[in-house]
């Protein structure tokens, strides 16, 4: 899922590339993944009309969690990298920049239909839901902000009737409470306070992006496009939304550090660029479904991460969490009987 707090980007700029080298890169980091996920498959089309293999499905999954886990390390970042009180900053630096260096790559725009298709995914996306998870991050205890965006599985199911005409199954159902339950225990403490803006905030976040992820499975990407050319158009169109918002509310520090330099760099690249490329890969190769329970491995890892690097502490009462999770992940990707839902 989304991470909990703020996320940016790095502002280096990038010389022209020749076409030439722009598309060795495009292609280079386009076969990685795919070689990593499906190596004996054959090529997939734009939208696969069949359903893959065990074996390709668990690679796009494991592929696809990158992405939430690198956004649950997104707190720890922020707080040790960051320069403080400037969320919506660090939200247009973390889409506009990466939309471009993206769209620098592929030299490719949207055309026809996909122009506004493009903006709908992006604002969904980056462009409201950054501000309004921002929002919700800071008007909430970080345990309750990672449990209520613990729904998106069972909010997926639910737009997944509407859009994609898939009826969830009981055991997706069950799945998808078994998750909430596990972040609840594994993140929630006795003392925490709740705000109701930023409940509000954070459902309507968790909202917007699994309205996003099906709409993404229904649209699937337009014949002859690479996924990181669509990860760009919605990067930037995100980020357009988010610049001017976020230069008159808050403008720019009065310098950046190396840390903030190598904050901006690792969200920027990792968490955005890479994170949101391998994420759309396992919404367009897997159920709509199976994918939002991925979106669980964000508070396992944002966890961890402040075990590690924070030297916070487990109880037993998050052990268990943590084990409900990875159960109810695990059970997330069990493999339907339903037909893949076509655009």
């Amino acid at each position: 899922m989304s991470d909990t707090r703020i996320k940016s980007t790095s502002i280096t700029t990038l010389r022209p590339m020749r076409p030439t080298q722009a598309s060795i890169v495009e292609q280079t980091v386009e076969q990685s993944m795919e070689q990593s996920a499906e190596k004996n498959a054959p090529a997939p089309t734009t939208q696969p009309s069949a359903r893959p293999s065990a074996k390709a499905a668990a690679g796009f999954a494991a592929l696809a969690a990158i992405g939430p886990a690198t956004w649950g390390t997104t707190y720890v970042t922020t707080t040790e990298l960051l320069p403080p009180d400037r969320p919506l900053l660090a939200a247009a630096l973390r889409a506009l920049p990466a939309g471009l260096i993206l769209l620098a790559l592929t030299r490719r725009l949207p055309s026809g239909d996909w122009w506004w298709k493009a903006a709908v995914l992006g604002i969904l996306n980056f462009g409201a839901f950054f501000p309004l998870l921002f929002f919700g991050a800071y008007h909430l205890p970080g345990g309750v902000a990672s449990t209520i965006s613990a729904v998106m599985p069972l909010l997926v199911a639910g737009f997944g009737i509407g859009v994609l005409k898939v009826r969830p199954t009981r055991r997706t159902l069950l799945a998808g409470l078994v998750g909430v339950a596990g972040v609840a225990l594994l993140v929630l403490r006795g003392s925490a306070t709740v705000d109701l803006a930023g409940i509000v905030a954070m459902l309507t976040a968790t909202t917007l992006m699994a309205l996003a992820v099906v709409l993404s499975k229904r649209w699937g990407r337009p014949e002859g496009t690479s996924l990181l050319a669509l990860t760009g158009w919605q990067l930037t169109a995100g980020g357009l939304v988010l610049a001017p918002i976020a230069l008159t509310a808050e403008g720019l520090p009065d310098h950046f550090t190396g840390a903030n330099i190598a904050g901006y760099t690792y969200l920027g690249i990792i968490g955005t660029a890479l994170a949101y490329a391998l994420w759309f890969r396992g919404i367009e190769r897997l159920p709509a479904s199976s994918v939002s329970f991925l979106g669980l491995a964000n508070p396992v890892v944002a966890t961890l991460a402040g075990l590690v690097i924070l030297g916070q502490t487990l109880t037993v009462w998050q052990v268990a969490g943590l084990v409900l999770v990875l159960g109810s992940v695990a059970l997330g990707q069990s493999r339907s009987k339903t037909p893949r839902a076509r655009a």
